[in-house]
């Protein structure tokens, strides 16, 4: 790649692959490579990947050797970690030179890029600590607890299978804002309301499927399908047998 190149500096008047600018815990080293000192096949994978795309986009070298193989298939970041080629030294003894008429010291360049980090977690934070005060725009933010408290709305209704009434709805004060607290309290008491109902409904099926085995022992409750008994024939009581059957008797006679 012709011009600007990262991960590439001299450590003396050798040159080096920076693979971590940065050693955890101990911020003032860093961890190279020694090029001039691996197998020429090596040397070449590890300058391909440098120059790719992948290499130059990530922010240490070490993440695009990882994924990166070397001809006979190992990957190069294990296998030069196996080989005891990773050396640690001082990042101030390490001169970075993306271009030939460039350099700085790496633990400059450290300082630097861990200063725009942190300029952009602290731009971040303010963004965040000011909408958290309502520095917001109020109509916006009105808008979204009008469509929070729609939706909770809607989910209790779903869940209770019922509509819901406006006078169940959220009540917002009169400067319009309505705090989290608030909110919570309305859903706790929402979410109270649907168990009490629940339960409600639960005893109530109880009690149900009580009087329906007390009508009729043969109700088959699996289905909720009803087995009807068998007819019983009628039973002739004691006496003198009914008019009918006197005259059909004598005219037979």
């Amino acid at each position: 790649m012709a011009g600007f190149l990262k991960h590439v500096g001299k450590h003396g008047d050798r040159k080096v692959c920076v693979l971590f600018r940065e050693v955890p815990g101990d911020d003032h080293m860093c961890l190279v490579v020694y090029p001039e000192v691996l197998p020429s096949v090596w040397q070449d994978a590890i300058q391909r990947v440098l120059e790719s795309e992948v290499g130059q986009q990530a922010e240490q070298l070490a993440d695009a050797l990882h994924r990166s193989f070397l001809p006979d298939g190992r990957a190069i970041l294990e296998t030069l970690h196996a080989e005891r080629m990773i050396k640690k030294i001082r990042s101030a003894d390490v001169l970075i030179t993306p271009r030939v008429d460039a350099k700085i010291r790496l633990d400059e360049l450290n300082k630097m890029l861990n200063e725009m980090k942190q300029g952009d977690a602290a731009i971040k934070r303010m963004a965040e600590n000011d909408a958290s005060r309502g520095m917001v725009n109020p109509d916006v933010k009105r808008a979204a607890e009008a469509r929070f408290k729609e939706e909770q709305t809607a989910k209790a209704a779903a869940a209770q299978n019922r509509v819901i009434t406006p006078s169940e709805n959220l009540v917002a004060p009169q400067d319009g804002i309505l705090s989290d607290h608030q909110i919570a309290a309305n859903m706790l008491a929402q979410a109270k309301r649907m168990e009490k109902e629940a339960n409600e409904m639960v005893a109530e099926a109880a009690r149900m499927k009580k009087d329906a085995e007390r009508m009729v022992p043969t109700v088959d409750i699996s289905n909720s399908t009803y087995v009807a008994p068998l007819p019983e024939p009628p039973k002739r009581g004691r006496g003198r047998p009914a008019k009918s059957e006197t005259a059909v008797s004598n005219a037979a006679n």
